[in-house]
C-alpha cells in the first residue's frame, strides 16, 4: 500500500483519542483553558456522566471572532508566544484540545472579549460553522461559555468504552478538585445532573487560603491534622501540607502533587513520599498530603504526554531529596502530636451501639445465648495499679502527670483538661528507634569487612549506576567497587544487617537507583533492622513501672519528634478531653 496523507478529520480523531480519553479529560482541558484566560470563577456542569453534556463557563478575558476561528484549528494556541517548549508557563500549550473535542462531539463556543460584541462558533464532528455574532452575556464584562454535547457520537466505538455515569462523574469530580486545590484564588462550582457537587468560593489570600481550600476538598480532619511544608533549594520551591502519620489511609487516593500549578501523577514524587514516611507507616498504609512544587519551566519537561499529567525533571535527585527532607522536617516539627481523629475513633469504639429489642422465641440455644450475653458483666477482671506520683510532672504539661498503670501495659495520665492513655511499649519503641537513628546519623554506620569479598554479576548499565553511587553506599556501610564491565565486588557490609543475601541486596539497589536515583532499599533495610532492634529492646507490655518511670516516659515523649505514633503508624497515646468524657456519659 502506498503512503498517503491522512485527512484532517482522521488526524483530529486520532488526537482526540490521546487528549480526550473520557469526559473528565475534556473537562480538564476546558477548565485549564479558563484558568489560562485569567478566570476568577469557573462553573462546570455535566449530565449523564458527561456523555450528553459538558458545560464550562468562565469570566476570563474572552475572545473575539478572529481568535474563535483560530481556537478550533489544530496546533493554534495563545499559550506560546514563541516556539520554545522549554519555557511553558501556562496549563495548556499544545493547541489540540478544542479541535480534538470538536472532532468527536458537537462543540459550541460563545465568547465576549473586553471590548466588542459576543460571537459564537460551532464544530460538529469536525465540521466548523461560524464564527457569527450571538447574544451571549458573560457573567462580567467578558468571558467564555463552552458547550459539548453528545461526546464521542462521531466515534461510537469510543463511546462503548465509557464506564457508568456514576464512575464518569467521580472522575470529573476528581479532576475539578485537583485543579481547584492549585488555585484557591479562583471560585469553582461543579453541578452533576442538576445537583451541586462542589461549591468553592475564592479565598481572599492565595497562600493563607490554601489550607482552607484543601480542608474544603480533603475534609476538615485533614486541615486539623496537617503539618505545613515549606522549603527552597537551588531555585526549586516546595510548599504544602503533610498529614500526620496517624492520619493515614488504606490507599494513596489522598495524595495530591502539583508541579507549577499542574496536577501530576509522577512515580518519582510518589516514591519520594513513600520514602519520607517509611519510618512512620506500615507498607499497606498511605499518608494524606498536598504538595506544590514550583520551579523554572526549563527545569521540568511537561511535554511528556498529551494529557500533561506526567513530567520529567532535569535533576530528579534534587527533587526527590527536597521532598524527603522537607516532609521529614515537617513531621519532626509536629513533635509528639497524634492526629485528632485518634480520640474520635476511641470514643466511637466506646459508645454502645443502639440495641433494638425483639421478643425472644423459646428454642434450642436460647439460654446459652443469654448466658453468653450476660457473662461479661460477671467475669470481667480489671487489673490496675494506682499510685500517687510525686510532683515531678504537673498536669499542665502536654501529656500530663501519670496517675495509674493498667494491665502493666497502659499508662493513664491526667492533663489540665482531660486524660491521656499511653501504650508503654509502642511509645518506648519509638523513643528507642529515634535514638538509634540519631546515633546512626552522628557516628555513621558500623561496617563489617567480608573475609572473602563477594563478586556480584550485574548488567553494565547497573554496574555504572551502582558505581556512581558508591560514596552514598559507603555512608550507609556498604563498600562496593566495579569489578570489570559487568560485575561489582562487595568488600564491606553494614554490621547491623547481620547475615544477608548480598547479591539480592545489590540487585535491589540497582533497581532503586534506576527508578529513584538513590539507594532506597538499603536505607529501608537499615531502618527496618533499627525498628526491629528498637522493638526488642524497648519496655515490653506486662512490665510494671513505678511513678517515676511512667512520668519519665511521658516527658521523653514530649521531647522526642514523631513520638505520637509507633514505627507502623499506630498511635502511641490517646487523648480524651474532659468534654469528650462528659459527652460519653451523657453529662453534656
Amino acid at each position: 500500500m502506498k503512503i498517503r496523507r491522512l485527512s484532517e478529520g482522521t488526524i483530529n480523531r486520532i488526537a482526540a483519542g490521546e487528549v480526550v480519553e473520557r469526559p473528565a479529560s475534556a473537562v480538564k482541558e476546558l477548565v485549564e483553558n479558563a484558568l489560562d484566560a485569567g478566570a476568577l470563577r469557573i462553573d462546570v456542569a455535566v449530565s449523564a456522566g458527561g456523555a450528553d453534556l459538558i458545560l464550562v463557563e468562565d469570566d476570563g478575558e474572552g475572545m473575539g471572532a478572529e481568535d474563535l476561528a483560530l481556537a478550533v484549528e489544530r496546533h493554534a494556541t495563545s499559550k506560546l508566544g514563541h516556539d520554545d517548549l522549554s519555557d511553558i508557563k501556562t496549563m495548556g500549550f499544545r493547541g489540540e484540545a478544542l479541535p480534538s473535542i470538536g472532532a468527536v462531539a458537537r462543540l459550541t463556543i460563545q465568547s465576549r472579549g473586553a471590548q466588542g460584541e459576543a460571537h459564537e462558533i460551532g464544530v460538529d464532528g469536525g465540521r466548523v460553522s461560524g464564527p457569527k455574532p450571538c447574544g451571549f452575556r458573560a457573567r462580567g464584562q467578558h468571558g467564555t461559555r463552552v458547550e459539548v454535547r453528545e461526546l464521542f457520537y462521531a466515534t461510537p466505538a469510543r463511546l462503548k468504552f465509557l464506564k457508568s455515569s456514576r464512575s464518569e462523574d467521580l472522575a470529573t469530580l476528581d479532576v475539578v478538585k485537583r485543579l481547584a486545590m492549585a488555585r484557591p484564588d479562583v471560585a469553582f462550582t461543579l453541578t452533576l445532573d442538576g445537583r451541586r457537587a462542589l461549591d468553592l468560593e475564592a479565598e481572599a489570600d492565595f497562600f493563607s487560603g490554601r489550607l482552607n481550600r484543601l480542608a474544603r476538598i480533603m475534609g476538615r480532619d485533614f486541615g486539623d491534622n496537617a503539618a505545613p511544608v515549606a522549603i527552597e533549594r537551588e531555585g526549586v520551591r516546595l510548599a504544602g501540607f503533610a498529614g500526620l502519620p496517624t492520619y493515614n489511609r488504606a490507599n494513596s487516593a489522598m495524595q495530591f502533587l502539583f508541579v507549577n500549578g499542574r496536577p501530576v501523577r509522577d512515580k518519582l514524587l510518589i516514591g519520594a513520599v513513600r520514602g519520607a514516611y517509611a519510618d512512620f507507616l506500615a507498607r499497606e498504609r498511605h499518608p494524606a498530603l498536598a504538595l506544590f512544587l514550583d520551579c523554572d519551566p526549563a527545569f521540568v519537561d511537561v511535554n511528556v504526554h498529551p494529557a500533561k499529567t506526567e513530567v520529567r525533571f532535569r535533576d530528579a535527585g534534587l527533587v526527590r531529596g527536597l521532598i524527603v527532607s522537607s516532609l521529614k522536617r515537617a513531621l519532626a516539627e509536629a513533635g509528639h502530636r497524634a492526629s485528632t481523629t485518634v480520640a474520635g475513633d476511641a470514643l466511637g469504639a466506646l459508645r454502645p451501639e443502639a440495641y433494638v429489642w425483639r421478643e425472644p422465641r423459646p428454642g434450642p440455644g436460647m439460654f446459652e445465648t443469654a448466658r453468653e450475653f450476660l457473662s461479661p458483666m460477671f467475669t470481667t477482671e480489671i487489673s490496675a495499679r494506682v499510685e500517687t506520683p510525686p510532683d515531678v510532672a504537673a498536669p499542665s504539661t502536654p501529656l500530663g502527670a501519670a496517675r495509674a498503670q493498667l494491665h502493666e501495659t497502659y499508662i493513664v495520665a491526667q492533663t489540665a483538661d482531660g486524660i491521656v492513655i499511653v501504650d508503654q511499649h509502642a511509645a518506648h519503641e519509638r523513643l528507642v528507634y529515634e535514638k538509634m537513628k540519631t546515633a546512626m546519623a552522628e557516628g555513621g554506620i558500623a561496617r563489617k569487612p567480608l573475609l572473602i569479598p563477594e563478586v556480584v554479576d550485574l548488567d553494565p548499565a547497573e554496574v555504572e549506576r551502582v558505581a556512581a553511587r558508591a560514596g552514598e553506599l559507603a555512608e550507609l556501610g556498604l563498600v562496593v567497587e566495579p569489578f570489570g564491565p559487568d560485575a561489582v565486588v562487595v568488600r564491606e557490609v553494614p554490621a547491623m544487617l547481620g547475615r544477608l543475601d548480598i547479591k539480592g541486596l545489590l540487585r535491589d539497589l540497582a533497581d532503586d537507583i534506576a527508578e529513584t536515583g538513590s539507594a532506597l532499599s538499603l536505607k529501608e533495610r537499615l531502618e527496618a533492622v533499627a525498628g526491629t532492634l528498637a522493638c526488642h529492646t524497648s519496655v515490653r507490655a506486662g512490665r510494671r513501672l513505678n511513678a517515676e518511670e511512667m512520668n519519665a516516659l511521658l516527658r521523653e515523649m514530649e521531647a522526642t519528634p514523631h513520638s505520637g505514633q509507633c514505627n507502623h503508624g499506630r498511635p502511641t497515646y490517646v487523648e480524651l478531653k474532659l468534654s469528650d468524657i462528659e459527652r460519653l456519659f451523657g453529662r453534656r
